[in-house]
């Protein structure tokens, strides 16, 4: 009982904690990758985040953004655990950076406080990307306080569903994913969304160690075989 009762206050912690954006925002630049910026959704507070997800699903302003026209926009956020982002944020960002940097460009990051993952839709849009990632902190978990997803959305417009997103899930080293792992496997979803030319539900990853072999048999990509296939598994979106 005292376990249970210590893990549910450090995940209630979790969620309240702050992330210190002067220092994420060094880490972050230290990447290479470029300056961040940094924006706010429409919350107000972190009680009426948690009252109001639809207002962390908003940019309060996009002014500050300018359009980069790069193949891959990033967005770091909070979301339900701003633990995991200051312990993991720049760390996995760099891996993002040295698997996706010599194949595609890359935008300026942005940190986004008090957001949902749609809130990427309207960066990515005004960002004017193909593809955007949002590294967002996961909801705590009794046995996690600090795990990382990565929601992909190729062409980010708002309005986009979460059945139009990839997301690559637990990334907290060393007990779940690691960042070079992560950072493969969003490489791959990356390609096969531009191939593709849309994100998903009939997107798959099509890395080795994945269930779904390739058919040896076929010339087309693995994701346009199983989108064919009414026996596809399902995504994994949140």
């Amino acid at each position: 009982m005292l376990e249970f009762r210590a893990d549910h206050a450090d995940a209630r912690d979790a969620i309240h904690q702050t992330v210190d954006l002067s220092a994420l925002c060094a880490d972050v630049a230290a990447t290479g990758v470029g300056t961040p910026t940094v924006l706010h959704s429409r919350v107000w507070d972190r009680q009426e985040y948690l009252r109001r997800p639809d207002l962390g699903r908003l940019p309060s302003s996009l002014d500050s953004l300018t359009p980069s026209g790069a193949d891959v926009g990033i967005v770091l956020a909070d979301g339900l655990s701003p633990r995991a982002l200051a312990v993991h944020g720049a760390l996995l960002l760099s891996a993002l950076v040295n698997e996706l940097g010599s194949r595609y460009s890359i935008a300026a990051p942005v940190i986004a406080t008090q957001a949902r993952v749609a809130i990427g839709d309207h960066i990515g849009a005004a960002l004017e990307v193909g593809t955007v990632l949002v590294v967002i902190g996961e909801r705590p978990g009794l046995s996690v306080a600090d795990s990382l997803g990565i929601y992909l959305t190729h062409r980010p417009r708002p309005g986009r569903t979460d059945g139009e997103r990839n997301c690559v899930s637990n990334i907290h080293p060393p007990d779940g994913l690691g960042y070079e792992q992560a950072a493969a496997t969003v490489l791959r979803l990356v390609t096969g969304a531009r191939e593709l030319g849309r994100s998903g539900v009939a997107l798959k990853d099509t890395g080795t160690d994945r269930t779904l072999p390739e058919d040896p048999t076929s010339t087309r990509p693995l994701w346009e075989t199983i989108e064919a296939s009414p026996d596809g598994d399902t995504p994994t979106d949140e």
